[in-house]
């Protein structure tokens, strides 16, 4: 299974089994790392905040797997517990921060699953906050995992650039390394997380960027830790030196109308968002085939901003984006004598 998206333009590269459910073993990380971003980012905890280890998470989690050593008595503070998740996969370090943020692991597994509904990972259970194997219970898509790594590197950039990417991770006389094989072998990688298990094999969910432009992208089941990373490098590689980034609509630039019902005016201006960008091979023959599409006419009354119509672009046989197109300006209801002008007009047209 693998997928590579840009970022920047929502759209899928490369995708081969982007659907089918995997186990995603040590990559669940990234949700709890995506979590206490969250809390932190609302003022719930503090990276400062020290976390006493208690001797009953050390019996439980320290040494087992991938592992920061925690000790009971100890009190490393919540940041140092996310280096700890990010950088050397601690399963002790993502419960203490579970524990540490949400009080149980119960309420901090509903956390991560509100945040992954949130996200629109629809394929997606956690039932671990570390990703050791819980039989079964946790389990996702390369195309759920992609929604994760798209939404941790724009919504929080800072913290992901403060805790993804370092090489090497030193608690107390240990010093570990991260087994991330893109950061620092490929120019602009930043992270992010490895994950094996006998049932999940190899995987890994890896971002970098590069000129201004971004790329997620999911290596799952690879059959040796060797394959995975090569494959992972080669898919970034292409991804940047493959295609070109074309400026399809400036951000509230009319880009086309929709007829209006019973409105002030008989058509609204449709706009995005955001600037719309195209990622196109540099091989391609084909320039890209636009189409709008809308329920309409469009019953007014309509508010600026109002998400009304669809942007769809094609390259060759391939939809490759599908976008939301929003009203330019308010349009609204018609009086009496201006829905009879409309109708005799649509009569006449």
């Amino acid at each position: 299974m693998a997928l590579l998206v840009d970022v920047n333009t929502g759209q899928r590269l490369y995708a081969r089994e982007e659907n089918r459910r995997l186990m995603p073993a040590s990559v669940v990380k990234v949700m709890t790392a995506y979590t206490a971003f969250r809390l932190v980012t609302e003022g719930r905890i503090s990276t400062s905040t020290r976390v006493p280890i208690t001797p009953e998470l050390e019996k439980e989690w320290s040494g087992v797997g991938s592992s920061m050593f925690l000790k009971a008595g100890e009190a490393p503070t919540f940041g140092e517990l996310i280096l700890g998740a990010t950088t050397v996969s601690g399963n002790d370090a993502s419960v203490a921060i579970a524990e540490a943020a949400a009080g149980s692991l119960d309420e901090w597994l509903a956390l991560m699953n509100e945040n992954a509904a949130a996200l629109g990972m629809r394929n997606t259970h956690f039932g671990s906050a570390n990703g050791y194997p819980d039989e079964g219970r946790t389990f996702t898509t390369a195309h759920d995992l992609a929604l994760l790594g798209s939404a941790i590197v724009t919504r929080y950039p800072d913290l992901y650039r403060r805790y993804f990417g370092h090489r090497t991770l030193r608690w107390r006389n240990i010093e570990q390394r991260n087994h991330d094989p893109v950061t620092g072998r490929v120019p602009g990688a930043d992270g992010m997380k490895t994950g094996f298990t006998n049932e999940a094999g190899y995987t890994f969910l890896g971002s970098a960027e590069r000129g201004g432009r971004r790329l997620v992208m999911v290596i799952a089941g690879a059959p040796t830790a060797q394959l995975r990373d090569e494959t992972a490098r080669a898919l970034l590689e292409w991804g940047f030196s493959g295609f070109a980034t074309r400026l399809v609509a400036p951000a509230r630039t009319p880009v086309g109308e929709a007829m209006v019902q019973d409105g002030s005016a008989r058509k609204v201006a449709l706009v995005a968002a955001r600037d719309v960008r195209l990622a196109i091979p540099r091989d391609a023959t084909a320039e890209p085939v636009y189409a709008i599409t809308y329920r309409g006419p469009l019953a007014a009354p309509i508010r600026a901003g109002q998400e009304v119509a669809r942007l769809h672009v094609r390259l060759g046989e391939d939809e490759v984006l599908d976008l939301p197109l929003l009203a330019a300006e308010d349009v609204t209801k018609a009086g009496f004598f201006r829905r009879i002008v409309n109708g005799i007009v649509g009569v006449l047209a």
